[in-house]
């Protein structure tokens, strides 16, 4: 589902017009973000969690050459579906 097909679904599904419904997920989007940016966790119930996860620097390796590249450490967007979001897919 792209982004302008959650925007009409929503927009029937809570009565509002498309231009409502696609600030509405703009905020939601950009909430979800600040929060994950200052190291929060977003916990939505029955849908999931949004955390963030520390990454370590590694040693990689180039697939094309095999020679040893350093991958640095950064911060990852992780995910973990409620159960109810679960029960819906299953």
């Amino acid at each position: 589902m792209k982004k302008v097909e959650l925007v009409e679904k929503v927009a029937e599904e809570a009565g509002l017009t498309k231009a409502d419904a696609t600030r509405a997920i703009d905020a939601m989007i950009k909430t979800i973000a600040d929060a994950l940016s200052k190291g929060d966790k977003v916990p939505l119930v029955g849908f999931g969690t949004f955390a963030v996860s520390k990454r370590a620097a590694r040693e990689g390796r180039n697939p094309k050459t095999g020679a040893t590249v350093q991958i640095a450490a950064r911060n990852a967007v992780t995910f973990k579906a409620g159960s109810a979001l679960k029960d819906a897919v299953n």
